[in-house]
């Protein structure tokens, strides 16, 4: 018994003491990147393996706002943070995070490997990289083909021009009674991404000035107000109970988005309205993103050295962004994945069209821009001024003008305390 035991302490003994020497490397998230990183799990295991992957993951604007307390009292910081595009420049800009285009790590030299736009939103203007890109969002025009069948339009029609789209909207709901959109708000949310200069972003420039009475801004305002008079749209905001029983009836005809949704489509959104969903580009030529996820390190991360292995095996392994792909629907922002015969598989769900062709070339048209801390604030403010225009029926060029005014002194009120 005495000399069991002994072997038995023998054979435990080392292992115990490996497993005592194992460390933790931790990374939030938010859905559904969480889901991506817990699939990469095995892969890092075999680069890492006395090292355990923690996913500590929260709802989308908790998972930002607990980063933002984290970064501001320099506690419960993780070693890598997942950031959507949204909160990027925020972010960028706050000092806080680890310039990986200088050693020790050096990803400049990799940045050829991405969509171009992407590593420019994680960029500074002198150049640093303060994130690297994972996933992103080819904006899309989603439409229903039977009803579109059913009003004789085409989906050039709904491509062609602006117009032309409002117009086929007109015959949709005339044979149909369906919607054109669920939102007035979606044609804003296109148009002021789209023809940005170089050097603009959406709301502000590089240099802090902003630029939402701008022409751009006056047009998707304009044409937001065509079509709530015009009844176009359902009223339902995006996201909202309202809205996706709208998409599960037939009740709204188009929806832009990002190339992400075909899934959430599927998956959860409207599993019933298989086959009847079909992919196009943005109308008017236009081409922006619709989001996307980006890996940082912390200044004050723990482990550095290890969040940068891990940064580098979300990022730069093709079969890690193919599987993200696959199961998530986050396109890739690797290029090298851009060439998988996965992209000319036919989605069921799209009846089967190659959509994912179409969100491959999308990618590679969007323009760089950069981002702005605040971004996240312009874009309430817009939306208010809108809501004012639409619900109110005030005038485009007083709620632009109110809107400009206010963000300035918010930029005059960061200038100040920076």
């Amino acid at each position: 018994m005495q000399r069991r035991e002994l072997l038995l302490a023998g054979l435990l003994g080392p292992l115990m003491a490996k497993a005592s020497q194992r460390s933790t490397l931790t990374v939030t998230a938010f859905p559904s990147v969480d889901a991506i990183l817990k699939a990469a799990r095995p892969a890092w295991q075999r680069r890492q393996p006395d090292v355990e992957l923690q996913v500590i993951s929260r709802e989308y604007v908790d998972h930002h706002t607990a980063m933002v307390t984290s970064i501001a009292t320099r506690s419960h910081l993780p070693d890598v943070m997942a950031l959507e595009l949204s909160f990027l420049g925020r972010f960028v800009s706050s000092g806080a995070l680890e310039n990986l285009s200088r050693p020790p790590y050096g990803a400049l030299e990799f940045t050829d490997r991405f969509v171009p736009f992407a590593v420019q939103q994680a960029s500074t203007p002198a150049g640093g990289l303060m994130a690297v890109p994972a996933d992103v969002a080819p904006g899309t025009l989603f439409y229903r083909h039977d009803l579109l069948s059913r009003s004789g339009a085409t989906e050039a029609d709904l491509t062609g021009s602006w117009e032309s789209f409002v117009a086929a909207g007109a015959r949709v709901k005339a044979a149909t009674g369906a919607y054109l959109i669920g939102h007035a708000r979606e044609f804003k949310d296109v148009l002021i991404r789209s023809n940005l200069q170089p050097g603009e972003g959406v709301y502000l420039d590089r240099a802090g000035r902003v630029l939402v009475d701008s022409p751009r801004f006056r047009r998707a305002f304009e044409l937001a107000r065509r079509v709530r008079t015009d009844g176009l749209d359902a009223k339902v905001i995006a996201w909202s109970s309202e809205w996706s029983e709208a998409l599960r009836r037939g009740a709204v005809a188009t929806q832009m988005m990002g190339s992400w949704f075909a899934g959430h489509l599927e998956n959860w959104l409207a599993p019933s309205t298989r086959g009847l969903w079909r992919s196009a580009p943005l109308p008017n030529g236009a081409h922006n993103a619709w989001g996307g996820t980006f890996y940082a390190i912390p200044k004050e991360a723990p482990n550095k050295a290890l969040a940068w292995e891990l940064v580098k095996l979300m990022t730069l392994d093709r079969s890690i962004q193919l599987a993200g792909f696959r199961s998530q629907g986050a396109f890739p922002a690797l290029l090298a994945a851009h060439q998988d015969p996965f992209f000319e598989e036919p989605m069921p769900f799209l009846g089967g069209q190659k959509a994912r062709l179409l969100w491959r070339t999308a990618a590679a048209a969007i323009p760089p821009f950069p981002v702005h801390k605040l971004d996240p604030i312009a874009a309430e403010i817009v939306d208010l001024a809108l809501d004012e225009v639409l619900a109110e029926g005030r005038s485009v060029a007083a709620a632009l003008g109110d809107a400009r005014d206010l963000l300035e002194r918010r930029v005059r009120r960061l200038s100040e305390t920076s």
